[in-house]
């Protein structure tokens, strides 16, 4: 295993002219993907360790979401068309002549989450589930049982990680920002502002704009100026979670004397509005920061044992932060972990650990305690397992 400690160079991201940063929020159509898809392999994965005792192949990251249709008013509307959810992927139905209820464990599992995270949505009467799982190839699911006869953890795909720390303050000011619109005390003290909140932060030069489109819920909306008094408030949450000099607009598509203005029935634009898909979304630190380095792989729905795509990108976030919080030297780090099939994945092809250093002869001294980070890291990968499933870290981002 190659790990290569190098000079991290060009301006930090907080001297460049320009910064944008995004985050899809909780009941975003793209972020209810990648939820569903988690949430299922986390039932799965339960499921096939108290049943055998591990966890067996699958990878269900494929989802799609067909927006419904609604007729939204003032004191509440209705859904006229249900929201249309297609689960697909790759799982194990039958093991040594025991069958697996995946349909059963699928459908539970997801409904259980929209009924939990999504206030007004009915998943009974607003959403219909198709779950199209069928079972892996005999090459792959060959691979995945492997480990078991060599006690070898093997990389199901040669996939890339990479994770950056810390956090710029436009970053941590959009994450704190949808954070802040959907804590979950909101659900009781203002149940007019649905979870599909999404915010944009643009910095340029010092300047600082968030853009936040938050769906209100209609049944929680008298009039034209209720709404408008709510979304002033929304404004004013933002503003204080951001902690930074920075403008904030609300629904700017609104037109009140029109009666435009955004509401929902069921505090998601994916009733009517929008529709969604797995992996389009946030990246595994809940942003989508296109001026830091990221890849396409999405974390949600991929098995946790032996998934790189999902295990490399969460090590490489853990390991940028570790090393900026253990090493005085580095004020940034960025780190890219590349997996190769069939390999241990403890022991990437490559592992860059690109570190900002005032002084770039500090870079040789820190080295060797940036690698035993790395490798401590990267050792601990085989148990990650746990905390995946016992929280979904597609919704709790770092």
């Amino acid at each position: 295993m190659s790990v290569i400690v190098s000079a991290l160079d060009g301006a930090p991201v907080e001297a460049r002219p320009v910064e944008v940063v995004e985050r899809k929020g909780l009941g975003h159509p793209d972020t209810i993907c990648d939820a569903l898809a988690e949430e299922a392999s986390r039932a799965l994965s339960r499921h096939y360790l108290a049943r055998f005792g591990f966890v067996l192949h699958h990878n269900v990251d494929k989802v799609l979401l067909r927006g419904g249709a609604s007729r939204v008013a003032f004191g509440g509307g209705e859904v006229l068309e249900p929201i249309e959810i297609y689960l697909t992927g790759r799982a194990t139905r039958e093991y040594r002549g025991a069958q697996v209820p995946i349909e059963e464990l699928v459908h539970e599992a997801c409904f259980a989450w929209l009924r939990e995270q999504l206030h007004a949505l009915e998943p009974d009467r607003h959403v219909r589930l198709h779950c199209l799982i069928r079972p892996g190839s005999a090459d792959l699911v060959e691979l995945f049982e492997r480990q078991r006869r060599t006690g070898r953890r093997l990389a199901n795909d040669t996939s890339i990680g990479v994770g950056h720390a810390p956090l710029s303050r436009l970053e941590r000011a959009v994450l704190d920002a949808e954070r802040a619109l959907n804590a979950a005390e909101r659900k009781a003290s203002a149940p007019e502002r649905g979870e599909d909140v999404k915010v944009m932060g643009v910095r340029a030069g010092e300047q600082v704009e968030l853009t936040v489109a938050c769906a209100f819920v209609d049944r929680d909306v008298r009039d034209v100026a209720d709404y408008l008094a709510k979304r002033e408030r929304a404004a004013e949450i933002v503003h204080a979670a951001a902690r930074c000099e920075a403008s904030v607009g609300v629904n700017l598509a609104d037109d009140p004397d029109e009666g435009s203005i955004y509401l929902t029935v069921t505090g998601t634009s994916a009733e009517a509005g929008d529709d969604g898909q797995a992996g389009r979304g946030n990246r595994a630190n809940g942003l989508i920061t296109p001026g830091r380095p990221m890849t396409l792989e999405s974390i949600a729905g991929k098995n946790p044992i032996t998934h790189v795509g999902k295990l490399y990108n969460i090590a490489a976030l853990r390991i940028a932060a570790a090393l900026t919080d253990e090493l005085e030297a580095a004020s940034e780090a960025q780190v890219l972990l590349v997996s190769r099939i069939g390999h241990p994945i403890e022991e990437p092809q490559l592992a860059e650990l690109a570190l900002r250093v005032a002084d770039a002869r500090a870079l040789e001294s820190i080295a060797p305690r940036a690698r035993e980070i790395a490798h401590a890291h990267l050792a601990a990968l085989g148990d990650l397992w746990h905390e995946i499933l016992s929280r979904n870290l597609v919704v709790h981002a770092p």
